[in-house]
């Protein structure tokens, strides 16, 4: 594999096993950085991790749920002791039930509060001590489009507009150190997203979308390889990208 634009940087990879998290492993591990994929299906983290370096990269596959602080805390002390360092930090993972409150049990909001925001500031908490020392650090947010622009998903968009909002007010705290933080907002993505929920919201998610030509994960892993590729000097707050035709 050819230099790329993150030879020598080693980034860490949160819901890397489908969707938008695969697409971003692979497009870092494209520009050279050496990545470390986390997630829970080991089968496909062992699988991702082949591709990468069947392509000429290098990957380091973790199982981890970053809902619990212990594992979220390990993996990031694995990339060290294994890595040496850590420069990108990708909190992809996420779950979601895009549902009214009404239509959402307590099980599953819990589920989405432990995953969304916790399992954002668990890896967020273990990381920045390491990205202090270094000097330098970048870690990436993926939220949603309807973490700003509210819609009738109460619990959902509430997760979402809760680490949008973490994410801005911790690049105010941490930029002095030269960390970078940025958060991606997209709209409506073509991935498993919406096959993991129960099957009356899945069915009015996708009636609700109709036909609409969705994003795919590699548009949103080409938003955050510009970001986290910017010079030192610039960060990238806010990416919000939606579909064309949606609403």
């Amino acid at each position: 594999m050819q230099p790329g634009k993150l030879s020598g940087k080693v980034a860490l990879v949160t819901g890397a096993t489908s969707g938008i998290g695969e697409a971003t492993a692979l497009a870092l591990a494209a520009e050279g950085a050496h990545v470390a994929i986390a997630a829970r299906r080991v089968r496909r983290l062992n699988d991702l991790a082949e591709r990468i370096r069947q392509a000429g990269g290098e990957a380091l596959p973790i199982e981890t749920d970053v809902a619990d602080e212990a594992q979220a805390s390990e993996m990031v002390g694995r990339v060290l002791r294994e890595c040496g360092r850590l420069d990108l930090l990708l909190n992809v993972a996420g779950v979601g039930v895009a549902a009214p409150f009404q239509n959402t049990t307590t099980a599953e909001y819990r589920q989405m509060v432990d995953v969304n925001i916790l399992g954002v500031l668990y890896p967020i908490h273990a990381a920045l001590p390491a990205m202090k020392r270094q000097g330098d650090g970048h870690i990436v947010i993926v939220s949603s489009g309807t973490g700003r622009y509210i819609h009738p998903s109460t619990v959902y968009s509430g997760t979402k507009h809760a680490i949008s909002a973490i994410a801005e007010s911790l690049r105010r705290e941490i930029g002095k150190d030269w960390i970078r933080v940025t958060c991606i907002e997209p709209g409506a993505v073509k991935t498993e997203f919406t096959s993991r929920m129960r099957e009356d919201v899945r069915k009015s998610v996708e009636q609700r979308l109709g036909d609409m030509e969705q994003l795919e994960s590699e548009d949103i892993a080409a938003a955050i390889l510009y970001a986290v590729t910017q010079p030192r000097r610039i960060n990238i707050n806010i990416l919000t990208l939606y579909p064309t035709q949606q609403a």
